[in-house]
């Protein structure tokens, strides 16, 4: 059988951007309990949460079994054209890392939009209307920021750059992630597709994945496996909670538990030959649950539907 490369992430372990680190679980304990609970990769999670020193780095990583960096997410306010050239510099700081401590697969450079920071879009997350959407204009600013970027992390490092379709980010919906792959430049910005933003984006739960992937495919280059709590997300439309308090309310289940049909996922990474890792990642917020004990439920849920990836 086809070995599956599994990772997770930092933000499983409540690690996630605009959240402070009051109740940030140490970056040590974090990667001990990732290697304990069987993964084999990771993200960087923040800017700050890991060492930012590559010897640093490398040394937490080799001492726990030459642990894979994946990747590391970079929020920009890409609608807003005076902030590119800080989010550049940010991104290509970040990518400078990644490629310091690179091994097999290569990392990506993870851009997002600046999710939940407008009001607005964190509000009505889920129930995204095309008038909530960008003007026309302001899509030529953000898919133009997008490239830039894109371009400057692999002019100064070698490394891609996948764009991550993010519930309150401008990149939210089918269609949203459809125009921003139209007026990009595919050789440079792909797509991490992430299964529970990408259910929880259509503002609904029967959702055909396959059919998904099938119309994004040639951009996909990284996956991330996330769940959606069905019961949640409709009452989160319904009672009009913005996506933080939908979040507390346990959006993001253990996988298995919610709705986002995994086998077919693995079945159609299997038939394109998907050669990358997948990264686990239940977003949870500071302080909540029980990261390390999700983590091995997680891990034990996808050896039990790995076969689906023969």
């Amino acid at each position: 059988m086809k070995r599956l490369l599994v990772g997770n992430a930092p933000c499983s372990w409540g690690t996630l951007e605009h959240q402070g680190t009051s109740k940030q679980i140490p970056f040590s304990q974090m990667l001990d309990e990732l290697v304990e609970t069987g993964y084999t990769g990771t993200e960087l999670g923040d800017w700050g949460y890991m060492p930012t020193d590559p010897e640093a780095l490398r040394s937490e990583l080799k001492k726990r079994g030459d642990v894979v960096m994946l990747g590391a997410f970079v929020p920009v306010a890409l609608k807003n054209k005076a902030g590119h050239a800080e989010g550049r510099e940010r991104a290509v700081k970040t990518a400078r890392l990644l490629a310091a401590v690179a091994s097999a697969p290569a990392p990506f450079l993870v851009l997002s939009d600046d999710n939940g920071t407008d009001p607005a879009r964190t509000r009505r997350a889920g129930l995204i209307r095309p008038m909530d959407g960008l003007r026309k204009e302001e899509w030529t600013v953000f898919a133009r920021g997008a490239d830039e970027i894109a371009h400057a992390v692999f002019d100064g490092t070698g490394l891609r750059t996948v764009f991550h379709h993010h519930c309150a980010g401008y990149v939210e919906t089918p269609e949203e992630i459809e125009l921003l792959l139209e007026k990009t430049q595919p050789e440079r910005l792909g797509l991490v597709f992430d299964t529970g933003h990408y259910t929880h984006g259509t503002g609904r739960e029967d959702v055909d994945l396959t059919a998904a992937l099938d119309r994004f495919a040639e951009r996909i280059w990284y996956v991330h496996l996330k769940d959606l709590d069905p019961k949640v997300a409709r009452r989160s439309r319904k009672e009009e909670w913005d996506y933080f308090t939908a979040m507390r309310n346990g959006l993001y289940p253990e996988l298995g538990l919610g709705c986002v049909d995994f086998p077919a996922v693995l079945r159609w990474l299997a038939k394109r030959e998907y050669q990358g890792y997948v990264l686990v990642e239940q977003d949870v917020l500071p302080g909540m649950g029980t990261p390390k004990q999700s983590a091995q439920r997680n891990r034990a849920y996808i050896r039990s539907i790995e076969s689906s990836f023969a």
